[in-house]
């Protein structure tokens, strides 16, 4: 099973459905609450070649990108591929 990072805020509805949609598959992330952690918001920026938004999700330490990627990589039917490396 791959490794699943996800950077999140309190109150955020795309985290809930990003973490929701991984969660349907079974599959278990890490979480980082950014919500009262400026380090870890700078972190998650960083780490995401700029990505300010939430959630920003990592798979096998590839950036995603956020909610919308995600949803949209399980359209393409690509996530699951994404998660069984």
């Amino acid at each position: 099973m791959a490794s699943v990072v996800i950077y999140t805020r309190q109150f955020c509805g795309y985290c809930s459905a990003a973490k929701k949609l991984l969660e349907t598959k079974g599959v278990k992330f890490l979480e980082h609450d950014a919500t009262y952690a400026p380090d870890i918001r700078q972190q998650m920026i960083e780490r995401s070649n700029g990505g300010t938004t939430f959630p920003q999700i990592f798979i096998n330490n590839a950036h995603v990108g956020g909610c919308d990627d995600l949803h949209a990589l399980e359209r393409a039917g690509k996530l699951d591929a994404m998660l069984a490396a």
